[in-house]
C-alpha cells in the first residue's frame, strides 16, 4: 500500500448515507430558527463566541458557515476570512491580525480558516520557517487558553473528507462557472500533497487539542449531513434560552396626507424589467 493510500484509509470518514432533500430542508429550517434564538441569547447575555472552521480544501467549511449565518443578524455574527498577510502583517506577532477580529460582548465570530494556517498550508508549502512552525505549536495552546480565560468560548471544527470525495468536488468546480474561482493555484498544489497535509493535520491536532478548547471532527463526506450535524452540535455547545421578543402590535396605519405629490416617473431612472410574464 502506498503512503498516499495508507493516509487516505486512515483519514477516511465513516460511510454515511445521503440525506433526502425534503428532510434536509425541513431540518435546516428548524435548526436555523434555533440559531436565531441562540444568537438572541448570546446578544442579551453579552457572551463572546468564536468558531474556528478548518479542514482540507473543498471539505465543506464555507457551505456550513453559510447555513449557520444565513438567518442571523450580521451585526452580531461576523464571518472572518482573511487573505494572505501583507508585508506589514508578516512583521507582526503572528496572532496579532486575528486578535483584531475577536468578538465584543454579544457577538459570534466565525473564522473561515484561522491562525491554524501556520500549522497547515504554511507548514506544507514552506511559507514559514521550522522555528516559526514549532513556536506556533508551543504558543497556540497558551494563546487559546488566554482567550478562554478572558471569557471567550472557543469552538474548533475540523472538516474531514476523503481524497476521493475531495477530487470529485474539485472536478465539479471545474465544470461550474460559479465555483471555478474556488480553485486557486494553492488548492491545486495542495491536491498533490495529500500525505504532507495529513501529517501536518495530525501534528496540529495532537499539539492543540486542549481541554479548554478541544477539536471537534466533522465527518464531511456528505455535505448536507455534515451541515446538519455541525449546527446540532453548535446549539449544544452554547446552551441558550428562548428570549425571542414578542411581536409588537402595529397601530392602524395613518391615512396618506394629501399634501404630498409623488414626482413623475419620467424624472427617475428605473432598472429595466427584463423578467418575462
Amino acid at each position: 500500500m502506498t503512503a498516499r493510500a495508507k493516509a487516505s484509509v486512515e483519514e477516511a470518514p465513516h460511510p454515511a448515507a445521503r440525506v433526502s432533500n425534503k428532510f434536509y430542508e425541513q431540518e435546516l429550517t428548524r435548526l436555523q430558527v434555533e440559531l436565531v434564538k441562540q444568537q438572541e441569547y448570546i446578544r442579551a447575555k453579552g457572551l463572546r463566541v468564536v468558531l474556528v472552521f478548518e479542514g482540507r480544501d473543498a471539505a465543506g467549511k464555507g457551505g456550513a458557515i453559510q447555513r449557520i449565518t444565513e438567518q442571523l443578524n450580521p451585526r452580531f455574527a461576523r464571518i472572518v476570512a482573511l487573505a494572505a498577510p501583507t508585508e506589514r502583517e508578516r512583521g507582526q506577532w503572528y496572532f496579532q491580525r486575528y486578535v483584531a477580529h475577536l468578538p465584543a460582548r454579544g457577538e459570534m465570530v466565525l473564522f473561515d480558516r484561522s491562525w491554524y494556517n501556520r500549522a497547515g498550508v504554511e507548514r506544507v508549502m514552506g511559507f514559514c520557517s521550522d522555528e516559526e512552525y514549532w513556536e506556533f505549536l508551543r504558543s497556540c495552546p497558551e494563546f487559546e487558553r488566554m482567550l478562554v480565560r478572558s471569557g471567550i468560548q472557543l469552538i474548533k471544527y475540523w472538516f474531514s473528507v476523503s481524497d476521493t470525495e475531495q477530487e470529485r468536488r474539485f472536478q465539479a468546480r471545474l465544470h461550474d462557472p460559479t465555483k471555478r474561482w474556488k480553485l486557486s493555484p494553492m488548492d491545486l498544489e495542495a491536491r498533490n500533497r495529500w500525505v504532507d497535509f495529513s501529517k501536518a493535520k495530525d501534528a496540529m491536532l495532537a499539539a492543540t487539542d486542549i481541554p479548554e478548547a478541544p477539536w471537534w471532527v466533522v465527518e464531511a463526506e456528505v455535505k448536507k449531513r455534515a451541515r446538519l450535524n455541525v449546527i446540532h452540535h453548535l446549539l449544544d455547545q452554547v446552551p441558550y434560552e428562548d428570549l425571542t421578543p414578542k411581536p409588537p402590535k402595529l397601530p392602524p396605519r395613518p391615512p396618506i396626507r394629501d399634501d404630498y405629490v409623488r414626482p413623475p416617473r419620467s424624472s427617475q431612472n428605473f432598472v429595466p424589467d427584463v423578467v418575462p410574464g
